[in-house]
């Protein structure tokens, strides 16, 4: 992706930039204290606030100036309409959000959630075992660990090939790293070519609730007795592919890049077992990897700013986590802050319905780590890359194993 040189943070705003990649915190930081709702003509047009209070105001949306139609900013506009969109329930807005959020709750509850910790703590020993195998004394903990277990556990919830894992990668990139006009690429590589193609395989292979899938529980699923559209089927699944896999491997990869920098933590985390709970959420305060988006539904007044119809606007919920009007000593990484209501998993209606299966993922994925490979550092901070766009966390984490 070519990007332009950002001539100002406050009036050119660019998170798909590499340099808002490797500055964000300190971005938001000088926006919040300086201007607090940036701007930028980019995307056709965006507003981005970095304070919590206008943040949660935002996501509340309680005088419906916002639409949920547009949650990635891209220079392609949502083609589906409210109030369901390209990829419910994430992209609706009421009544049908509550209705198709509804739909997916039981399969992300505590209970199946739970039952899945065994094969993913069992996945992750394998990751290690592989590691270890190899006997190398240095190893990209993004790349040989982090980025392979949401894959695998998504992949095993929807019954999709693990070993699909790549085209995973290739599409989340396009969408989430990259989300420009593609107009040379061949339908049969798109994301919507890739789950038309499993959910004709499922339809094929019919299962029952009990006995399949995700996707088969969504073919089976009914809405006032009718079974959901193919388009929204798609899109439900290419939710859960997008927000249950680049989100979860960030968090992980984040929480692994801080605890190679700090000794005294990993000391911590290892002797005082009662604190890693705490000390899980306050990985996911500082290091939230997400940032969703709305568009502005009708003209209004934001802090002063004229936001028009259709402007997007992008709700950096890592940035409300670092606010010092709504968290002590923000900047500082506390492993048993006890207050901690952070907005990792969002605000409002559209708060993450996937919440119990990332804190699993990322409790296991963590504890796993620190049984085995206690010990290790970073081998050269300026050879850590994080990703750009709406979903942060490092790509690349070359650590050394001590």
């Amino acid at each position: 992706m070519d990007h332009q040189p950002v001539t100002s943070w406050e009036t050119d705003y660019d998170h798909t930039h590499p340099d808002h990649a490797a500055n964000a915190l300190q971005i938001w930081d000088d926006l919040r204290s300086g201007c607090p709702v940036a701007h930028s003509e980019r995307f056709g047009g965006m507003w981005v606030p970095t304070r919590h209070d206008d943040i949660a105001m935002i996501a509340a949306n309680a005088d419906g100036n916002y639409t949920s139609q547009g949650v990635v900013v891209s220079e392609v506009r949502p083609t589906n309409p409210a109030p369901v969109g390209d990829a419910p329930p994430i992209t609706s807005d009421p009544p049908f959000h509550k209705i198709a959020r509804s739909l997916l709750l039981p399969a992300f509850a505590p209970k199946p959630i739970n039952a899945l910790e065994p094969f993913t703590r069992a996945f992750c020993h394998e990751l290690i075992d592989q590691i270890e195998a190899r006997g190398a004394a240095e190893v990209d903990a993004a790349v040989e660990y982090a980025q392979h277990i949401p894959v695998r556990i998504i992949a095993h919830m929807l019954g999709l090939p693990a070993e699909d894992g790549d085209l995973f990668r290739e599409f989340i990139h396009r969408i989430i790293e990259a989300p420009v006009e593609r107009p040379d690429l061949d339908p049969e590589d798109t994301l919507d070519h890739y789950l038309d193609t499993r959910i004709a395989e499922h339809r094929g292979n019919p299962r029952s609730t009990e006995d399949g899938d995700l996707i088969d529980f969504l073919i089976n699923a009914r809405i006032d007795g009718n079974g959901l559209a193919d388009e929204h089927i798609r899109g439900t699944i290419a939710l859960l592919l997008i927000a249950g896999i680049d989100t979860t491997w960030s968090a992980i990869g984040s929480s692994l890049w801080h605890l190679a920098q700090h000794p005294e933590d990993r000391a911590r985390y290892v002797s005082e077992p009662d604190i890693r709970m705490f000390a899980h959420e306050e990985f996911l305060r500082a290091y939230a990897p997400v940032t969703m988006a709305r568009i502005a539904a009708k003209d209004h007044d934001l802090r002063g700013c004229p936001v028009q119809k259709g402007d997007w606007l992008l709700l950096p919920f890592p940035a409300a986590n670092r606010d010092p009007e709504m968290f002590e000593n923000p900047d500082e990484v506390v492993l048993d802050r006890q207050a901690n209501r952070h907005a990792a998993f969002g605000l409002g209606i559209h708060r993450c319905l996937g919440s119990n299966m990332a804190r699993m993922e990322l409790s296991v994925a963590i504890e796993v780590w620190m049984e085995r490979l206690p010990n290790f550092e970073l081998i050269d901070p300026a050879t850590v890359r994080f990703s750009a766009g709406q979903i942060r966390g490092p790509r690349e984490l070359p650590v050394r194993l001590l």
